[in-house]
């Protein structure tokens, strides 16, 4: 049972410490961590590092720990950028990248990007057809509703091959379609609770199952935000917090999405997510993140017997 850990992104202007940095991935890697994730949140509130800068900084600090965001909001991009700039990155990793995708819902400020939200699941399929082409055909003739091209190469191709895995983000039972048709996996997010994570993972199978394809040939992963503290009290009243930093007034409508308390508490909490489907659980604390990591890999995952 491979366990992931979140990468920090989250720093004011100015408190970036590139050797704080490079210690946490470095000892993520030194712990048995199989991978490291960002997110991607262009405007908003909370001081956030951009992805794909965090995971080439994270690529070049480490070996062997896989990078991945989840998710790219992709509608936002343009994918000739977009599949340039992850290539590149694959290869500078040496074949560790890990790409998220997904529309993103309606709740964007989509005039600064250019984007007619009306038309958003069009321009995210089309965008991703046009990302995966670029990384396999040696040139690409692409007629479609927003981007067109001709004889257009893209070089160098992602180191893996054919192309990164592509996980998909979403919750409505039209995304988890579409990516089981058009993806690699599907990555529950960090506010879904686990009862709803079930169902999905529920719905994913039933699509599997109908389109003839192999479970093993796509995974299913879930980021859990989390927190562990013998001061139950306390450490429940920070991960409030922390989560009105990521999600500010809407955190309030979250319910119960995070695991926190003793490791005992967050054993139960994550043997839970794992029994609702997920193969791969990616943990994200919201405070003092270098120490719960060494926390959870030291009185948490020893404890998770899969």
């Amino acid at each position: 049972m491979p366990f992931a850990i979140s990468i920090p992104q989250f720093f004011s202007d100015g408190a970036f410490d590139p050797t704080a940095f490079r210690t946490y991935v470095r000892r993520a890697e030194a712990l048995g961590y199989q991978s490291g994730w960002t997110q991607e949140n262009v405007l908003g509130t909370g001081p956030i590092l951009s992805p794909v800068e965090t995971m080439t900084y994270a690529a070049s600090c480490t070996e062997t720990l896989r990078l991945g965001c989840s998710v790219f909001v992709t509608p936002l991009h343009n994918p000739v950028h977009l599949a340039k700039s992850l290539s590149s990155l694959d290869q500078l990793s040496r074949g560790r990248l890990e790409v998220g995708v997904a529309t993103g819902g309606q709740s964007r400020m989509f005039s600064a990007f250019e984007v007619d939200p009306t038309r958003l699941v069009a321009r995210f399929t089309e965008g991703l057809r046009l990302m995966k082409e670029l990384w396999t055909q040696p040139k690409v003739t692409f007629e479609g509703q927003f981007w067109q091209l001709t004889d257009a190469p893209m070089a160098p191709k992602p180191f893996q091959k054919p192309h990164p895995p592509v996980w998909f983000g979403g919750s409505h039972p039209a995304a988890l379609r579409r990516a089981v048709r058009l993806g690699d996996g599907f990555f529950g997010a960090g506010s879904t609770t686990t009862a709803a994570f079930a169902e999905q993972v529920r719905t994913v199978r039933e699509e599997l199952a109908e389109a003839g394809r192999d479970p093993g040939t796509f995974r299913i992963a879930k980021r859990v935000y989390i927190g562990v503290d013998d001061d139950v009290r306390q450490v429940r009243e920070r991960m409030a917090e922390g989560l009105e930093m990521v999600y500010g007034d809407f955190s309030q409508r979250l319910g119960h999405v995070s695991v926190s308390g003793t490791p005992e508490d967050c054993v139960q909490g994550i043997g839970e997510v794992i029994d609702s489907g997920a193969e791969l659980v990616l943990f994200t604390p919201l405070f003092d993140q270098a120490t719960q990591m060494e926390r959870l890999a030291a009185e948490v995952v020893p404890q998770l017997s899969y």
